[in-house]
C-alpha cells in the first residue's frame, strides 16, 4: 500500500503526524506515521532509526507488515501470525540503491 508523497495513511501531512522522539509505546498509528514518513521521503530510514532509537530491522519489519497486511499488520498481537511472509519490503529497495 503506497501513500502519496508527503501524506500519511490518514491523508494528513506525515511530518506533522510524526510521534514525539521520546515515544516508548508504539501503537499502530504511531508506527504507521513513521513508515509513511520514510516512504514519502520526509525522513530517512537512518534518521528515523536514530530519532526513535529503533533498529533498522525493526523499522523494516514494520514496513513489511504494513505492506502485506495494512494497519492490522502493525498490531503487536498479530506479528506472530504474519511472520511467515517472505516479501521484500519497499524500504529495502530504497536503501540498497
Amino acid at each position: 500500500m503506497k501513500t502519496p508523497l508527503g501524506e500519511s495513511v490518514g491523508g494528513t501531512r506525515c511530518l506533522e503526524q510524526l510521534p514525539h522522539p521520546n515515544t516508548k509505546r508504539w501503537v499502530v498509528r504511531r508506527k504507521a506515521a513513521v513508515v509513511a514518513a520514510v516512504r514519502s521521503g520526509g525522513i530517512t530510514l537512518e534518521e528515523a532509526c536514530r530519532v526513535y532509537q529503533l533498529t533498522k530491522e525493526e523499522l523494516l519489519s514494520w514496513d513489511r507488515a504494513f505492506e502485506l497486511h495494512g494497519l492490522a499488520g502493525l498490531r503487536v498481537t498479530r506479528i506472530q501470525q504474519y511472520r511467515g511472509s517472505r516479501s521484500v519490503p519497499p524500504l529495502v529497495a530504497q536503501t540498497e540503491g
